[in-house]
Protein backbone atom coordinates (compact mmCIF):
# COMPACT_ATOMS: atom_id res chain seq x y z
CA UNK A 1 0.00 0.00 0.00
CA UNK A 2 2.51 2.49 -0.37
CA UNK A 3 3.08 3.60 3.02
CA UNK A 4 -0.70 4.25 3.44
CA UNK A 5 -3.07 3.22 5.76
CA UNK A 6 -5.53 1.19 4.46
CA UNK A 7 -9.42 3.77 3.99
CA UNK A 8 -11.09 1.17 7.12
CA UNK A 9 -8.03 2.39 9.24
CA UNK A 10 -9.09 6.02 7.87
CA UNK A 11 -12.47 5.59 9.11
CA UNK A 12 -11.09 4.64 12.25
CA UNK A 13 -8.60 7.37 13.06
CA UNK A 14 -11.29 9.76 12.79
CA UNK A 15 -14.13 8.07 14.94
CA UNK A 16 -11.32 7.99 17.26
CA UNK A 17 -10.47 11.46 17.13
CA UNK A 18 -14.20 12.00 19.22
CA UNK A 19 -13.48 8.68 21.45
CA UNK A 20 -10.41 10.29 23.42
CA UNK A 21 -12.78 12.47 25.11
CA UNK A 22 -11.63 11.84 28.63
CA UNK A 23 -8.16 13.15 28.26
CA UNK A 24 -9.18 16.04 25.95
CA UNK A 25 -11.75 16.59 28.94
CA UNK A 26 -9.00 16.93 31.74
CA UNK A 27 -6.61 18.97 29.67
CA UNK A 28 -9.73 21.39 28.76
CA UNK A 29 -10.95 21.45 32.81
CA UNK A 30 -7.38 22.06 33.98
CA UNK A 31 -6.42 24.87 31.40
CA UNK A 32 -9.87 26.00 31.62
CA UNK A 33 -9.09 26.23 35.77
CA UNK A 34 -5.47 27.68 35.80
CA UNK A 35 -7.56 30.55 33.49
CA UNK A 36 -10.34 31.49 35.50
CA UNK A 37 -7.51 31.72 38.63
CA UNK A 38 -5.53 34.05 35.92
CA UNK A 39 -8.87 36.17 34.99
CA UNK A 40 -9.98 36.34 38.79
CA UNK A 41 -6.11 38.25 39.97
CA UNK A 42 -6.41 40.05 36.82
CA UNK A 43 -10.15 41.60 37.80
CA UNK A 44 -8.99 42.03 41.07
CA UNK A 45 -5.99 44.24 39.97
CA UNK A 46 -8.89 46.19 37.78
CA UNK A 47 -11.03 46.73 40.69
CA UNK A 48 -8.10 47.79 43.07
CA UNK A 49 -7.38 50.34 39.89
CA UNK A 50 -11.00 51.42 39.81
CA UNK A 51 -10.67 51.76 44.07
CA UNK A 52 -8.02 54.30 43.80
CA UNK A 53 -10.24 56.97 43.16
CA UNK A 54 -8.09 58.64 40.82
CA UNK A 55 -8.90 59.11 36.75
CA UNK A 56 -5.85 56.92 35.60
CA UNK A 57 -6.56 54.58 38.08
CA UNK A 58 -10.37 54.31 37.07
CA UNK A 59 -9.55 54.47 33.51
CA UNK A 60 -7.07 51.50 33.57
CA UNK A 61 -9.05 49.75 36.18
CA UNK A 62 -12.14 49.33 33.74
CA UNK A 63 -10.07 48.87 30.65
CA UNK A 64 -8.54 45.87 32.63
CA UNK A 65 -11.43 44.71 33.69
CA UNK A 66 -12.74 44.04 30.29
CA UNK A 67 -10.18 41.37 29.72
CA UNK A 68 -11.55 39.11 32.18
CA UNK A 69 -14.88 39.30 31.22
CA UNK A 70 -13.80 38.72 27.45
CA UNK A 71 -11.75 35.61 28.89
CA UNK A 72 -14.91 34.23 31.03
CA UNK A 73 -16.95 34.94 28.16
CA UNK A 74 -14.51 33.02 25.86
CA UNK A 75 -13.89 30.17 27.67
CA UNK A 76 -17.64 29.43 28.53
CA UNK A 77 -18.59 29.39 24.69
CA UNK A 78 -15.91 26.91 24.04
CA UNK A 79 -16.76 24.79 26.48
CA UNK A 80 -20.51 25.14 25.70
CA UNK A 81 -19.33 24.36 22.19
CA UNK A 82 -17.36 21.23 23.11
CA UNK A 83 -20.54 19.63 25.28
CA UNK A 84 -22.69 20.56 22.09
CA UNK A 85 -20.50 18.48 19.61
CA UNK A 86 -19.89 15.62 22.34
CA UNK A 87 -23.89 14.83 22.76
CA UNK A 88 -24.12 15.45 18.77
CA UNK A 89 -21.49 12.34 18.54
CA UNK A 90 -22.96 10.01 21.24
CA UNK A 91 -26.32 10.71 19.37
CA UNK A 92 -24.88 9.64 16.06
CA UNK A 93 -22.66 6.56 17.58
CA UNK A 94 -26.03 5.55 19.36
CA UNK A 95 -27.77 5.83 16.11
CA UNK A 96 -25.31 3.53 14.41
CA UNK A 97 -24.85 6.27 11.71
CA UNK A 98 -21.07 7.20 11.85
CA UNK A 99 -19.88 8.35 7.93
CA UNK A 100 -17.11 6.34 6.67
CA UNK A 101 -14.27 8.18 5.10
CA UNK A 102 -12.47 6.48 2.73
CA UNK A 103 -9.70 8.01 3.23
CA UNK A 104 -5.89 7.46 2.04
CA UNK A 105 -3.64 8.64 4.52
CA UNK A 106 0.37 9.27 4.79
CA UNK A 107 2.10 7.86 7.62
CA UNK A 108 1.52 10.67 9.38
CA UNK A 109 -1.95 9.73 9.56
CA UNK A 110 -2.89 12.86 7.64
CA UNK A 111 -5.30 12.51 4.88
CA UNK A 112 -3.87 13.02 1.63
CA UNK A 113 -5.34 16.23 -0.21
CA UNK A 114 -6.74 14.67 -3.20
CA UNK A 115 -8.43 11.96 -1.21
CA UNK A 116 -9.67 14.40 1.48
CA UNK A 117 -11.23 16.60 -1.48
CA UNK A 118 -13.26 13.38 -3.31
CA UNK A 119 -14.92 12.55 0.35
CA UNK A 120 -15.59 16.72 1.13
CA UNK A 121 -17.14 16.90 -2.31
CA UNK A 122 -19.34 14.02 -1.62
CA UNK A 123 -20.67 15.19 1.61
CA UNK A 124 -20.78 18.84 0.91
CA UNK A 125 -23.08 17.63 -2.01
CA UNK A 126 -24.68 15.88 0.49
CA UNK A 127 -25.41 18.93 2.95
CA UNK A 128 -26.57 20.62 -0.29
CA UNK A 129 -29.29 18.32 -0.82
CA UNK A 130 -29.86 18.14 2.52
CA UNK A 131 -29.88 21.40 3.43
CA UNK A 132 -32.15 21.10 6.81
CA UNK A 133 -31.00 17.48 7.63
CA UNK A 134 -28.36 17.97 10.71
CA UNK A 135 -26.78 14.71 9.97
CA UNK A 136 -25.58 16.32 6.53
CA UNK A 137 -23.80 19.13 8.21
CA UNK A 138 -22.54 16.53 10.92
CA UNK A 139 -20.90 14.75 7.95
CA UNK A 140 -19.92 17.68 6.63
CA UNK A 141 -17.58 19.57 9.67
CA UNK A 142 -16.31 15.74 9.63
CA UNK A 143 -15.44 16.23 6.01
CA UNK A 144 -14.35 19.72 6.75
CA UNK A 145 -11.72 18.35 9.68
CA UNK A 146 -10.71 15.57 7.31
CA UNK A 147 -9.37 18.15 4.99
CA UNK A 148 -7.80 20.20 7.20
CA UNK A 149 -10.12 22.81 6.89
CA UNK A 150 -10.99 23.60 10.92
CA UNK A 151 -12.93 27.07 10.68
CA UNK A 152 -15.41 25.34 8.26
CA UNK A 153 -15.71 22.44 9.90
CA UNK A 154 -16.01 24.41 13.08
CA UNK A 155 -19.36 26.53 11.26
CA UNK A 156 -20.91 23.18 9.67
CA UNK A 157 -20.50 21.83 13.10
CA UNK A 158 -22.55 25.02 14.31
CA UNK A 159 -25.09 24.63 11.59
CA UNK A 160 -25.18 21.16 12.67
CA UNK A 161 -25.87 21.62 16.53
CA UNK A 162 -28.53 24.69 15.50
CA UNK A 163 -30.53 22.43 13.25
CA UNK A 164 -30.16 19.27 15.77
CA UNK A 165 -31.97 21.63 18.49
CA UNK A 166 -34.58 22.28 16.84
Amino acid sequence: MSGLLSPRLACTSVSSRFSKVTSTKIGAFVTGGLTLVYLLVLGQFGVAMILSGTTLGISMGLLVLIFPILGLWSIVREFRFGVQVERLVKRVKAEGSWPEFNLELRPSGRAIRASADQVFDEYKAKAEANPADWHSWFNLSLAYDAAGDRKRARKAMQEAIRLASE
